[in-house]
């Protein structure tokens, strides 16, 4: 307690500080705390007269500084310079890291708006604070002691060295899922054409039925090898899923309750495709559900940090894209009816075959590649007014894309900025 009790003088730059040594000792490392340490008095300019430490440095930086040790929050005035900030809190042994969001927002210069600012944090721990809620029960069961560790890997495949093993088994079986149902989709087509020719009789001998379905039943059990893996993993996750109405609420999870169907479907109707093989080309098209398993791969990959800050700057600018498709659908139908009319009052009869414009859908098509500035070519005007109405469209189509892009430009560098520093602030923190 006599320890704890014991103050310590600091002069930093002509302004007195007065505070405990175990302040001080809240950041052990750091230049202050190494103050506390007996021999501080021979290492550092110590007065034994007035009993006080002196440091001829920013006296306005250190009374942020000695309030971090304090609340462990660190903040600083909003009219520092930032090579002065960083240098102070270089000679303090700091971590610049340690600034608080706010107060690096303000530094940095950056308009961000509060419900913005942690929108990474949100991001990125949704996943644990919605779905790891059965780990904080006090009962001692194996499957609240093993729920955590199955569902991190299963889920998480960078969350340990067998995760990531898990996530490349997976990886090479969704790739394998896929290849065979390329394989099967092929087979069946070239099988259907050939059995079903123009002229009404089949192209296909027996031995060729017979070499069809022996390929079938091969790809068959290929494929029935890759959705038992899908089934297995399906059903650990489900298990060890504390919510069950959030893992049904995933599309992914969704696209692979569904592709467990396909092969067990033709399985057991498998009597019936030799007699109808109409009914294997539709259980073919179903398995296009095959397909939507490739997005899960962008989950056993690790993200890159600039593609999560896109999809995060989309979502907070999803009003603006709304606002923006709506002004482009009303350009599209302006000019578009202008310029049907247009040509049709001011065009010659003899142009009525070359105009291609006969329907006004076919003018709303071509308003949409004009606007867009695309321009196919396919459709051109040949009247005066036509002519004015087309460079009118281009015109207002480049204003109509490029005034929103700064808008996106500002709202991406806000959110890299933020993601950056957060990232740097995580690694700061881990030991």
């Amino acid at each position: 307690m006599e320890g704890s009790k014991e103050k310590i003088t600091l002069n930093i730059g002509g302004v007195r500080y007065e505070t405990y040594s175990s302040t001080l000792r809240t950041f052990p490392g750091t230049k202050l705390c190494s103050l506390t340490e007996p021999h501080a008095p021979s290492i550092y300019d110590y007065d034994p007269t007035t009993k006080e430490f002196f440091f001829d440095r920013s006296a306005e930086i250190f009374s942020y500084v000695l309030n971090y040790y304090r609340t462990k929050h660190f903040h600083c005035p909003t009219d520092t310079c930032r090579s002065v900030l960083e240098e102070e809190l270089a000679f303090w042994e700091i971590n610049e890291a340690q600034l608080s969001s706010c107060c690096w927002l303000k530094l940095n210069k950056k308009e961000v708006q509060p419900e913005e600012l942690n929108i990474w944090d949100e991001n990125e721990q949704t996943d644990d604070q919605c779905l790891i809620v059965q780990t904080e029960r006090r009962d001692f069961s194996w499957r609240t002691r093993w729920q955590p560790k199955i569902w991190s890997m299963f889920e998480k495949p960078f969350s340990s060295f067998s995760a990531k093993c898990l996530a490349l088994v997976s990886l090479l079986f969704i790739v394998g899922i896929v290849i065979i149902f390329c394989e099967e989709t092929k087979a069946q087509f070239e099988f259907f054409t050939a059995n079903f020719s123009s002229s009404g009789h089949s192209e296909l001998s027996h031995n060729d039925h017979d070499h069809y379905y022996h390929q079938a039943a091969y790809l068959l059990h290929l494929e029935l090898l890759c959705v038992l893996w899908f089934t297995f993993e399906f059903s650990v996750r489900f298990c060890f899923c504390p919510d069950k109405k959030l893992f049904f609420q995933n599309p992914l999870n969704v696209v692979d309750f569904l592709s467990l169907f396909p092969v067990y479907i033709e399985l057991f109707v498998a009597g019936q495709i030799q007699r109808m093989p109409s009914l294997g080309l539709w259980l073919g098209f179903v398995r296009v559900v095959y397909l939507l398993k490739l997005l899960k791969i962008s989950k056993l990959i690790e993200t890159p940090l600039i593609l999560r800050v896109l999809s995060y700057t989309l979502k907070s600018i999803l009003r603006e894209i709304c606002i923006l498709l709506m002004i482009l659908a009303f350009e599209t139908l302006f000019f578009g009816s202008l310029f049907f009319y247009g040509e049709l009052l001011g065009s010659h009869p003899s142009y009525t075959g070359e105009l291609h414009i006969a329907d006004i859908l076919v003018c709303f098509w071509w308003a949409l590649i004009t606007l867009t500035t695309v321009g196919y070519g396919d459709i051109i005007p040949l009247t005066t007014f036509g002519q004015v109405t087309a460079a009118l469209a281009a015109v207002f189509g480049m204003l109509t894309i490029t005034i929103p892009i700064p808008i996106f430009l500002v709202k991406f560098k806000s959110y890299y900025d933020i993601a950056i520093f957060k990232q740097k602030l995580k690694r700061s923190k881990k030991p």
